[in-house]
Formats: structure tokens, C-alpha cells, sequence
């Protein structure tokens, strides 16, 4: 079931040094619901998911996220109750930190396990979510040594370690190869599943790196939302063709999305 809102955009709005790169922006995201955001290259997906996650504020419009509103909250507090799942976060992560401490940090969402106060029960369920990820065996790696489909799911571990009620995955897949990219969706498949499972919001370009679990779907063109509702509704020929303006052959099966130009 879906219930209160987790993250909504009311006609939000971002410039940068004057050019408008979103919005405006009407969106509502439920708990309860996992949602993809498709779009070409340059649509604003990645500038969506920034203000979801704190780390924009709007130029114009409202943002409220978790209950509190950009502009008026502490983003550092607010950022700890979010799981943020994206090559940005990768890179400012310290590449001789062990995978198993990576994921420690995501109990406040900090960079370093010295900013916290950690338990052995704390380490438990650390391992705990790198099994559920499918990577325990990394867990004494350092995080620099990990091929980016590994990184991509010690986040993933990260994410689910912190308990957040939130998580966003942001082109998690990029760049990875078949097995690595199911390997991925495998994780974020478990982090969307079960009766306490976060509100998901994935940014992708790709209807082949969407989970099963996703309930809805936005498409994004030139910054605006086109087209949103349930995925079944959204991800149809005739939407699709008019996001990425090409004439697109959509495809399910087993719950899994293709498309490919006509």
C-alpha cells in the first residue's frame, strides 16, 4: 500500500548561472511506491534526484522531502535519513576505506566511520547488508580496489545498512557490463522488496535497467515531466517515442523492460 508523501516537487525549478535545467516541476512520490525517471541525456534526471536528496536547493518552487522542506531544514540531518546510491557518492568516498567500513558509514551517511559511534551488532548488520547485496565477500576489500559494479552495490549495502527510509539510485548501472548490471538490479530488486522495503526513486536512460519492483514511472524531456503515473501506464510506445523523440518498440517480460527504435 502507498501512503504519505515521501517527496514532492512543487513547481520546482532549477537555473544555473541564469539557464533554467529543471522545471518547473510538479511531482508527488508515496511511501510504498518505487519509482523510474527516464530520459534522454541532458533531461534534468540527475538534477532531480540532487534536490531529492538534499544536495540542490530549488531556484524556484517548493521541495519537501521526508516531511521537510528545502530551504527550511538542516540538509545535513536530512541527508542522513536518505540512502543516495550514485558515482558522486562513489567518488568522494576514501579508496583505501574497507568495503565493510564504506558501509558502516552509511548509518548517518557520512564518509568516515570516525563521525559515528559504532557497535559490534553494528558490524553484524553490516555484513548483513553486503550478503543481501551479494558481496560479503568483498567486505575486507579496499573500496579502490572494487570493479565500479562492485562499488555500485557496497552502496546498495550502504544504503540498506542505513535503514533510510528513502533510497535513490542514480544511473547506478553505468557504464557496467551484462553480468555486473544484473548483479545490480538483483540488489536494488531485494533493497525494494518486502513489507519495510524504503521509497525507491531510479535515474536511468535505459528501460533495461529497471527493476521488477518499480511501481511508476516519470519521463523527463528538456527538464520537464511529460508524462507520470503507474509504469504500465507511462512506459508505452507512444510516450516513450515522444520523450526521446525517436519511434521506439517497447517490450515486457517476466516483469522486465526492453525498447528499441522501430
Amino acid at each position: 500500500m502507498t501512503g504519505e508523501e515521501v517527496v514532492s516537487f512543487d513547481n520546482a525549478a532549477v537555473r544555473v548561472r541564469g539557464e533554467l535545467i529543471l522545471g518547473p516541476v510538479g511531482l508527488t512520490i508515496r511511501s510504498g511506491e518505487h519509482w523510474v525517471v527516464l530520459g534522454p541525456n541532458g533531461s534534468g534526471k540527475t538534477t532531480l534526484l540532487s534536490l531529492a536528496a538534499g544536495w540542490r536547493q530549488p531556484s524556484a518552487g517548493v521541495v519537501r522531502v521526508l516531511g521537510e522542506e528545502l530551504g527550511r531544514v538542516d540538509v545535513r540531518h536530512l541527508r542522513r535519513r536518505i540512502g543516495h546510491v550514485s558515482h558522486a557518492v562513489a567518488d568522494r568516498i576514501r579508496p583505501a576505506l574497507a568495503v565493510e567500513d564504506v558501509v558502516l558509514t552509511g548509518k548517518a551517511s557520512v564518509l568516515e566511520t570516525w563521525w559515528q559511534d559504532l557497535s559490534a551488532s553494528d558490524r553484524r548488520r553490516a555484513r548483513a547488508s553486503l550478503e543481501e547485496a551479494g558481496c560479503l565477500g568483498l567486505a575486507d576489500r579496499p573500496i579502490g580496489s572494487c570493479s565500479s559494479g562492485e562499488r555500485q552495490r557496497v552502496l546498495i549495502a550502504r544504503a540498506l545498512f542505513g535503514r533510510h527510509p528513502l533510497l535513490l539510485f542514480d544511473e547506478p548501472a553505468a557504464g557496467l557490463d551484462l553480468p555486473a548490471r544484473e548483479r545490480l538490479l538483483a540488489a536494488m530488486t531485494s533493497a525494494a522488496t518486502g513489507p519495510d522495503a524504503p521509497t525507491t526513486v531510479l535515474a536511468t536512460h535505459h528501460l533495461e535497467e529497471i527493476p521488477s519492483t518499480v511501481t511508476h514511472a516519470a519521463l523527463l524531456t528538456a527538464g520537464r515531466v511529460v508524462d507520470r503515473g503507474p509504469v504500465e501506464a507511462v512506459l508505452i510506445e507512444s510516450a516513450l517515442s515522444r520523450c526521446y523523440g525517436l519511434d521506439i518498440v517497447v517490450e515486457r517480460r517476466d516483469g522486465r523492460w526492453w525498447a528499441r527504435a522501430r
